[in-house]
């Protein structure tokens, strides 16, 4: 009997333990089910400036406080539909406004960032479709911050951490953010909008002025000083850490004009410029002795301009693909030329085809007594080639050289008014 009781009691036993053991396997298995947050989840488009101008390279989407395994992300997590359009389609013709877009962008890579979020890369670069955040608009030859809307969809669930998969409800775009193009201030001085970078450090520093072409001016639509720094590098080049380093930290300058620079005999932008600059110069540690001049295509023409009319002001100038002679205008004659005794370093491509090179930037260089001259056969950068105007990517680089191998910003930089 005693027996038998042992026997009763070892079998209870055992089926209490079983059924401890299937009470416990739904909730292990619950653990590896998908759920999805009942809250949304915003991402930021991460904008770049490249040599064919701004655009949106990657999008950074914050989890939360939710801890990702970075195995569980891959390229085809995500699906990314970019769409740009026109911001002004009651004054831009739609004939005459191109590059708006609405299409997939193709995603490189997924990865997390130091904080935890999702970065989401893009593929970018010269002629990739979707990918820049201006439009050119002919009527009005300006180029134009276009309205983007992304729509980002999640494909699969992603893996925590604590081994749940998550979905989530939605994705919502939030800012535009570009660190770059972000640290140059606003301002308005002399009747001219800029925008302005301010070096680190104390004393008197150099100060480096960027005159745009003709699609970054204003026009009666919109004054968006934004376009200097966007449509290219040529104002960002100098505020780069190595530009900083050359220069001992500068402030870098990047004026608007309220329609375009040859426009100077009517709204009289040589002399604008000249108090606009004085200005910013009293506002700020400038060291007056060491203020560089740079300018493109329209820019490039109101380099020499401004520089012809101030002797002695600008320790350097540097015009890149210069209008001189353009159909009927001839904007500065030889005679005033010949008397510039700035220091100066023409940039442009031989085979321009906007601008010619012998009537312009070649004939510059051989009037200007002393000046450089970097001709290039054409304007190709890191395996890229790009329409024949743009020399100005050249000196955003920093490329051309001297035979004795000084480079454009050392050179500039050991340029110093001797009798400030």
């Amino acid at each position: 009997m005693k027996k038998l009781r042992i026997l009763v009691l070892a079998l209870a036993a055992a089926l209490l333990l079983l059924s401890f053991s299937v009470l416990s396997i739904p909730a292990i298995r619950a653990e590896a089910h998908t759920f999805t947050p009942s809250d949304t989840a915003s991402f930021t488009l991460n904008a770049k400036v490249l040599d064919s101008g701004q655009q949106i390279v990657s999008l950074t989407i914050d989890p939360g406080r939710l801890r990702i395994k970075p195995s569980s992300l891959n390229v085809d997590t995500f699906t990314v539909h970019a769409k740009g359009s026109n911001p002004f389609p009651d004054t831009l013709e739609p004939d005459q406004f191109f590059s708006e877009f609405s299409l997939d962008r193709t995603v490189t890579g997924v990865h997390l960032d130091r904080r935890g979020r999702i970065v989401v890369e893009l593929a970018s670069g010269y002629g990739v479709a979707g990918a820049s955040t201006l439009a050119w608009a002919n009527d009005v030859h300006r180029n134009i911050v276009l309205d983007l809307e992304y729509t980002v969809t999640q494909t699969s669930p992603i893996t925590l951490l604590n081994s749940h998969r998550v979905t989530f409800s939605s994705l919502t775009q939030g800012p535009t953010l570009d660190p770059e193009v972000d640290a140059y201030a606003n301002g308005q001085a002399a009747g001219l909008n800029y925008r302005l970078f301010t070096p680190n450090g104390t004393g008197k520093r150099p100060l480096i002025v960027w005159l745009h072409g003709l699609g970054e001016g204003g026009w009666p639509g919109a004054q968006d000083t934004d376009l200097s720094l966007l449509a290219n590098r040529g104002a960002r080049g100098f505020s780069t850490a190595k530009a900083q380093a050359i220069f001992g930290g500068a402030y870098v300058l990047a004026p608007q004009a309220t329609d375009f620079w040859l426009n100077d005999r009517e709204m009289g932008y040589s002399a604008k410029l000249t108090a606009h600059i004085d200005a910013v110069v009293d506002g700020n540690h400038i060291d007056k002795s060491r203020i560089y001049l740079v300018g493109a295509s329209n820019g490039g023409y109101m380099t020499a301009r401004i520089t012809a009319d101030n002797p002695g002001f600008f320790a350097a100038q540097v015009p890149i693909c210069p209008v001189l002679n353009f159909g009927p205008w001839t904007t500065i004659t030889d005679a005033e030329l010949a008397t510039v005794r700035t220091p100066t370093w023409v940039v442009a491509a031989t085979t321009d085809d906007t601008v010619p090179f012998e009537a312009n930037a070649q004939h510059l260089a051989q009037t200007v007594p002393g000046a450089l001259l970097s001709a290039y056969p054409d304007v190709t950068w890191d395996g890229v080639t790009y329409p024949t105007h743009w020399s100005w990517i050249y000196a955003g680089r920093n490329d051309p050289i001297t035979d004795k191998g000084l480079r454009l910003w050392q050179w500039m930089a050991k340029q110093t008014l001797k009798h400030q």
